[in-house]
């Protein structure tokens, strides 16, 4: 059975719209898209290099699809660590729209999400990489089917846009796998989902 992972930029208000361009998502009026462009380093390289060194297959949503689609076809270095496996390896879509993917090894999911992803799950026997798509991102935590979240938060508030933990998101606890800090102050951890949170009370001491 494979694990499926999540690697999701947020803002420190939870903002996760659009972070690579400013045209990329202007849904709702948003004017901040690129926001996450100022604090690539070379420490924020070399963690996307080793989260892509693991993958052994891609599930996105239509969006986000469609945005890798228009740009890694065309990035032939077969030295890349991120094309080389974005061009190479299988990639499913979740869509009901997309009928006839023209990037190679795609496959569309239009079925039940969960049974399809649970199917895909057990079929991969390593790694099935989510990257940004953020509603299908979403449906994902709702159904309980992430397995790791690799949650890169940037040090910018923004005030506006679509956030990835939204309310009525699943309660889910996570246990805390790793983490640093980059140059530019982007703080980059990793958590495993173990269930349903715990809760407690603090109790004053009596003499309080």
């Amino acid at each position: 059975m494979g694990k499926l992972s999540l690697t999701s930029f947020v803002t420190l208000d939870g903002v996760h719209q659009a972070p690579g361009g400013p045209n990329e998502d202007r849904r709702d009026g948003f004017e901040h898209g690129g926001w996450s462009v100022p604090y690539g380093d070379e420490d924020f390289g070399r963690f996307i290099d080793g989260v892509f060194s693991r993958v052994e297959a891609f599930l996105l949503g239509r969006r986000t699809y469609e945005i890798f689609a228009a740009h890694w076809p065309k990035v032939t270095d077969p030295a890349d660590p991120v094309a080389g496996k974005l061009n190479s390896l299988p990639k499913y879509v979740a869509s009901h729209t997309i009928t006839n993917p023209g990037w190679s090894g795609t496959t569309v999911l239009s079925g039940d999400l969960a049974k399809e992803v649970t199917a895909l799950k057990g079929r991969t026997g390593g790694e099935v990489q989510v990257h940004g798509s953020g509603a299908l991102a979403q449906s994902l935590l709702a159904l309980d089917l992430v397995d790791t979240v690799h949650l890169l938060t940037f040090p910018v508030v923004l005030g506006a846009g679509r956030r990835l933990f939204a309310e009525g998101a699943l309660p889910t606890a996570f246990r805390h796998a790793g983490g640093s800090i980059t140059s530019t102050g982007v703080s980059i951890q990793t958590y495993e989902r173990v269930g349903r949170p715990e809760y407690g009370t603090y109790e004053l001491p009596e003499n309080a």
